[in-house]
């Protein structure tokens, strides 16, 4: 009996992968929403995320903040800001997120 050369365990190893299953799934990356308080670095902001949460003992409703480093290639952020980042691979020691969006530009105040 002659096989098809479709069948045989050379062929099936040469044939070419689906896309999909070439590249594992990426996972979800975390976002924060967040202000900005300082850009005096290059091409870095420091954003200051609220986080609202329920006191352990007492349950009074309590806000904590966070600083993170974020990566803004263009410096289109400015100070007052909100600011849509994201989570990445390290870019420096202690920079480890990067802008996504600006949310809302910061309102202009007249100097009076």
């Amino acid at each position: 009996m002659s096989e098809t050369t479709a069948n045989t365990p050379a062929a099936l190893a040469a044939a070419p992968a689906p896309a999909a299953a070439a590249q594992p799934a990426r996972a979800n990356r975390k976002e924060r929403v967040g202000e900005v308080i300082s850009r005096n670095m290059a091409k870095t902001i420091v954003v200051r995320v609220e986080r609202r949460f329920p006191h352990r003992r007492f349950k009074k409703v309590v806000t904590g903040y966070k600083k993170f480093y974020a990566h803004d290639d263009k410096g289109e952020a400015k100070v007052g800001d909100r600011v849509l980042i994201q989570e990445t691979r390290p870019i420096s020691k202690t920079k480890r997120w990067r802008l996504v969006q600006v949310v809302e530009k910061a309102t202009e105040i007249a100097a009076v």
